[in-house]
């Protein structure tokens, strides 16, 4: 199966990564904002962001994005936005994205690598944990700058 999946990332806008995400994230989420192509020619546009696809069969299966950027304390990298499909899962494509990301992180600057994850994500935290990922004692706070 690992032969068969091919792990690229998306560095020109297509529409067809646009529909992948949108379905991909309708997975991720119980309240997924619609994905539009501007969002993605934003992201590929970034150097500060890189997203990821694994990909079976010619069909995009899976994603993650890395986030990363400087500051006092060291370079900072952040996996966000992990899914894989339905369909596909239990064949170790998570592990796959997961550690196609560590070893880009370590290949482009190192730093610390950084993701959160629902408690409730058993099968994900279990998977952060065997990939080598430590929980880390914080409080995680947010806030939503959106226009309402």
């Amino acid at each position: 199966m690992a032969c068969d999946i091919k792990i690229f990332e998306a560095t020109t806008a297509e529409n067809v990564y646009v529909d992948a995400i949108n379905r991909l994230l309708l997975q991720l989420s119980s309240s997924p904002v619609l994905f539009t192509h501007g969002k993605l020619a934003d992201i590929v546009a970034s150097s500060s962001s890189h997203l990821f696809f694994a990909e079976h069969a010619g069909e995009i299966v899976g994603m993650l994005t890395i986030g990363e950027y400087l500051a006092p304390t060291g370079r900072k990298v952040w996996i966000e936005d992990v899914v894989v499909d339905e369909a596909m899962r239990g064949r170790s494509l998570g592990r796959m994205l997961v550690e196609h990301a560590i070893t880009y992180s370590k290949t482009t600057g190192g730093g610390t690598l950084m993701l959160t994850s629902r408690p409730s994500r058993i099968a994900a935290n279990r998977l952060y944990r065997s990939c080598g990922f430590e929980p880390k004692e914080t409080n995680m706070y947010r806030m939503s700058l959106d226009a309402e």
